[in-house]
């Protein structure tokens, strides 16, 4: 840890070696593409455009692939339904995750007793 003394030293070697003129001044004009950019920016206008969610989080009648598949990683099992028959049981308002974890979950055949352990660890193929 360096002295008070040296300490100053240094600040006083900084102050002298501090270039006198920024390289770029505040009141030069940037060029019109830069303001360009900046107006066709979709954030410029303080709207939040809303993000896809990803595939296993989307509603079920969002999900365009009429037949919808999820795979347990545990296992390997697969259950395949088709959306139509997923919106009949479930709803159209149901989340896709949460409908292929209870498919997985009706037909589990991991079955050991600790909740931590049991069911199927779903892989959704949308």
């Amino acid at each position: 840890m360096p002295t008070p003394r040296q300490m100053e030293k240094m600040a006083r070697e900084v102050g002298r070696r501090a270039p006198a003129t920024p390289a770029q001044m505040h009141d030069d004009d940037l060029p019109p593409e830069y303001w360009q950019s900046l107006l066709d920016d979709p954030y410029a206008d303080g709207a939040n455009p809303v993000p896809r969610a990803s595939g296993r989080a989307l509603l079920l009648d969002e999900i365009p692939q009429h037949l919808l598949r999820v795979s347990c990683r545990r296992c390997g099992r697969t259950v395949e339904i088709q959306k139509a028959d997923a919106v009949r049981l479930y709803g159209k308002g149901a989340i896709w995750r949460d409908v292929g974890q209870r498919l997985l979950d009706n037909t589990c055949t991991q079955r050991t007793g600790r909740h931590e352990e049991d069911g199927c660890w779903p892989s959704y193929d949308v």
